[in-house]
This record gives structure tokens, C-alpha cells and sequence, in this order.
């Protein structure tokens, strides 16, 4: 990094200082985008189970056919990742954020089946190619040792957006606004995050190559493909199944969420020095043996209270997952920090694809109880796998470019 030649006098700043207020702007810009996507995606993950069984009609057999198109985007997203490759990182988050407000408005005009597949499409594929930037971007800006910190900051910042958008959403309800026009404000919102993206420093890109995949990334790759796995059919069927099989209401769901985002508020920050300081494995340890334990709950429990208690704390155990993240921020060098992030989103999507169609059928012939013991099962095979990463993370330099 160079200073450049200017007779300032006493005001010119020193490198170091320049670099950690680059640092400073960029890691405020990236929080302040994700706080917007996350507001966006919380209308929509909050009103979804109600607007497919009210507004749509679905079953439950629909239900995992959309979230299987809608979960597909994560794989092309690899390609397209790959084909931008030596853009701005920033330039690239604020065009695929457009696309994602976009396709979340485009839910308010949607009035079929068939033209909600279509919308969850487009604004599923402008999310998927946004979801390895926030993190990529972060560890760039990240001081050297200090990269689950602050993962830990830009995951506060979403779960801050993820609880306004939904308290925003309940507010709106107890006002009497209807579900379809939520997914206007949810678009307009992401637009902003859109706008930040143009604001975060331009140096903020990964040089390197297109596409990465390799062999000692395997074990990377393999824990996303089973967090994919365990993940999705939360996602797909919790929030439906309590809808679906106990007639919990919108506002409910929406106080379950803001309590989770409320969670991971207060408690990501820590987390990531957690990470830090003991290693990836004991923490992922951790996070699969719980999230197995509560899959086998949502199967055994009927009580409605209960499963609420469930619901809270699998989304919120949620922020144990960053320590994938600082996984690859200690086994790639930072050319292929990118590449790598998107490969590992692409090996989800795999089982994001495959899961809520092999869960939808499951649920419809066999009942809701062996699509979560298909989870559990998921989160079994993680514990397992987890045993082979190494115990303690070894920080880098990690210098940025902030021309």
C-alpha cells in the first residue's frame, strides 16, 4: 500500500491509519447491506408458510417442489460466480441485490402457483450469488486473528435487519396490511442494501482463479452438503409444519423469528471470538450434536409450546455455522477465498435441491415426523465429519488493497 504524495502537514495520516479506516468504512458498508438483505429476506421467510397455505393453497408436496427450484439458484449461482470473476466484489453484490429486491416484489402480483415458482426463481438467484460476498468481503477486511470477530459483527448486523424486517412485518399486520403488499416494502428495502454495495471500497475483490475445486477442500465441501442437507429441511417444513399441523398464525411465527434474530443479535459477536479462540471443531461439535437433538424433538413432540422452543433454538444455534467460514479462511489462501465460498454454496444447494423434494415426498406419504428424522440424520453424519478438522485455527496476514 503506497500514500500518496501530498504536502499535508500535520494532518497526514499514517498508512496503518489509513488502512483501518478503509477497514472501518468497508466492514460498516458490508454490515449495513447485509442488515438490508436480511430485513428482506425476513418478510419473506415470515410470511411464507402463510401466503403458500392461504393465499396458494399449497401442500406440503408443493411446499418442497418450490424450495427445491427456489434452492436450485444455489448451484448456477457457482457458475455465474465464476464467470464474474475479477469484478469488484461490491460492484457484483450491488447488481445481484437488485435482482433480489426485484424478484421479492414480484411476489405481490404473483396470483398462481406457477408464478410463485417463477418469482421465488429470480429472487433466489440474485440471494444465492450475494450469499459467499458478505463473507468473502469480511475476511478481506478482517485485521490478521481477528476474522471470526468480525464475522461475528456482519452476522449481528443481519440478525439486527432480520428482527426489524420482522417486527416491521408484525407491525404491519396489526395495522391490517395485507401479506402481498409486505413483499413491495421487502423489495424496496433490498434495493437500499443495494445501494450501500455501491459505497464499500472498490479494491474489495478476490484476484485469482474463476473456479476452485480441490481435493484438500473435500472436507469443506462435504460440511456444506450436509449442512445443506440438515438446513434445508428446516427451512422448508419447520415454519410449515407448525402452520400446517398446529394452526399457528402469522403473528406468531413472526414473534418466533424476532426472538431467534434477537438471539443472534446478542450473541454473534461472542460466538465468533469463541471461534477464535478455540478452533473450528469443538464449536461445530457442538452445533450438529444440538441440531440433531432437535430434529428428533420436532418428531416426538406434539405440544405446541414445545415445538416453538424447538423452533427458537434451531434457527438460532444458526450462528455456530460462521465457523465454516473461518474453516476456509484457514485452509485457502485469500485468491481463493471467493471461489472457494462459492464452491462451498454450490455442494449445499446440492442437498438444498434434493432435500424438500425427498422431504415433500416423505411427508406426504409417509408423515411430517420422518421428513425431520431425515434432518436428524443429516446432523449425525455432520458430528462424524466434523472430528476430522484440525483442532485449532492458525491466524494469517491478511492485508487489503484499499486503492
Amino acid at each position: 500500500m503506497s500514500i500518496p504524495d501530498t504536502d499535508s502537514g500535520p494532518e497526514l495520516l499514517e498508512p496503518s491509519a489509513i488502512e483501518t479506516a478503509h477497514r472501518r468504512r468497508g466492514l460498516i458498508l458490508v454490515g449495513l447491506a447485509c442488515a438490508c438483505t436480511a430485513f428482506a429476506l425476513s418478510i419473506q421467510m415470515g410470511l411464507n408458510a402463510n401466503f403458500l397455505k392461504e393465499d396458494i393453497g399449497a401442500s406440503g408436496g408443493q411446499v418442497g417442489y418450490i424450495e427445491a427450484a427456489r434452492e436450485s439458484c444455489g448451484i448456477t449461482a457457482f457458475a455465474i460466480l465464476a464467470l464474474l470473476a475479477g469484478l469488484g466484489e461490491p460492484l457484483v453484490a450491488t447488481v445481484v441485490l437488485v435482482v433480489f429486491g426485484l424478484g421479492l416484489g414480484g411476489y405481490c402480483f404473483a396470483d398462481n402457483y406457477m408464478m410463485v415458482v417463477l418469482m421465488s426463481l429470480v429472487w433466489s438467484q440474485g440471494l444465492h450469488i450475494w450469499m459467499p460476498l458478505p463473507n468473502s468481503m469480511t475476511l478481506s477486511l478482517a485485521e490478521p486473528g481477528r476474522a471470526g470477530h468480525r464475522l461475528g459483527q456482519i452476522q449481528a448486523a443481519s440478525s439486527a435487519g432480520f428482527a426489524i424486517g420482522l417486527i416491521s412485518a408484525l407491525a404491519m399486520t396489526y395495522f391490517g396490511v395485507k401479506i402481498r403488499p409486505m413483499y413491495l416494502v421487502a423489495g424496496g428495502v433490498a434495493l437500499l442494501g443495494a445501494a450501500a454495495c455501491l459505497a464499500i471500497p472498490r479494491g474489495i475483490k478476490t484476484p485469482g482463479p474463476r473456479m476452485v475445486l480441490r481435493r484438500k477442500y473435500s472436507l469443506y465441501y462435504l460440511l456444506c452438503f450436509l449442512e445443506g442437507w440438515r438446513k434445508q429441511i428446516a427451512i422448508a417444513f419447520s415454519a410449515f409444519m407448525l402452520v400446517k399441523e398446529h394452526d399457528v398464525m402469522l403473528k406468531e411465527i413472526l414473534v418466533l423469528l424476532i426472538v431467534v434474530q434477537i438471539f443472534g443479535y446478542f450473541s454473534s459477536p461472542a460466538v465468533g471470538r469463541l471461534i477464535d479462540k478455540m478452533g473450528e471443531r469443538p464449536i461445530l461439535t457442538l452445533y450438529y450434536v444440538s441440531l440433531a437433538a432437535l430434529f428428533i424433538g420436532y418428531s416426538l413432540f406434539q405440544n405446541k409450546y414445545a415445538l416453538f422452543s424447538i423452533f427458537v433454538l434451531d434457527n438460532a444455534f444458526f450462528v455456530f455455522a460462521m465457523a465454516l467460514t473461518t474453516y476456509v479462511n484457514r485452509i485457502a489462501p485469500k485468491s481463493e477465498h471467493t471461489p472457494t465460498l462459492s464452491a462451498g454454496v454450490a455442494f449445499n444447494h446440492v442437498a438444498a435441491v434434493a432435500m424438500p423434494l425427498l422431504g415433500g415426498l416423505v411427508w406426504d406419504y409417509f408423515g411430517y415426523i420422518w421428513t425431520f428424522l431425515i434432518g436428524a440424520f443429516a446432523a449425525a453424519i455432520s458430528v462424524i465429519a466434523v472430528q476430522l478438522v484440525p483442532k485449532k485455527t492458525i491466524p494469517t496476514e491478511n492485508p487489503i488493497n484499499v486503492n
